[in-house]
């Protein structure tokens, strides 16, 4: 598909409003030794599952990169290859929440895990970079949270798609 295609007005349109809920998200913080984990990343959670994985990685990224804009960006350009795993992560719920079948939730459940996962456990990905002990300290808030946002989205989503409005 090409940018042209990818990018319509409705698309674009829909991804700003997830990318300025990702900005309110970002000053809803838990508590982490950086100041960056936050809420930012359910919006790109839900528009990962709800209109595909490009479009809820895009949200996601830019989400992180307001809530590291929102704390001074305190661990400089590292910002970066963290709003690219987040986008992983988004793809990972998405996977989850598809191909997993719906009977019982276990889509949702299996998007939670995959998704929350990821994300939680990214600072251990990036401890080359991060060194290890910042690395395991910020690692059960981002745990906490990421499960939080997960869940948040994956609720909405059910809601949201019972109502018959995606």
């Amino acid at each position: 598909m090409s940018a042209a295609k990818f990018f319509t007005a409705r698309r674009v349109a829909r991804m700003a409003i997830f990318i300025a809920l990702s900005v309110v998200g970002a000053f809803i913080k838990f508590p982490s030794p950086t100041g960056t984990v936050a809420m930012d990343s359910c919006p790109g959670f839900f528009s990962a599952l709800t209109w595909g994985y490009i479009e809820g990685g895009i949200v996601i990224a830019l989400g992180h990169i307001a809530t590291a804009a929102s704390t001074g960006f305190p661990l400089g350009v590292i910002h970066a290859p963290i709003a690219i795993l987040m986008a992983v992560a988004a793809a990972l719920y998405r996977f989850g929440g598809t191909k997993v079948p719906e009977k019982a939730g276990l889509n949702l459940i299996a998007a939670v895990i995959l998704g929350g996962t990821f994300n939680g456990i990214m600072a251990i990905l990036l401890s080359p970079i991060l060194g290890i002990g910042l690395a395991i300290a910020i690692t059960p808030s981002l745990l906490v949270a990421s499960y939080v946002n997960t869940v948040v989205a994956a609720v909405a989503h059910k809601i949201v798609k019972k109502a018959g409005l995606v």
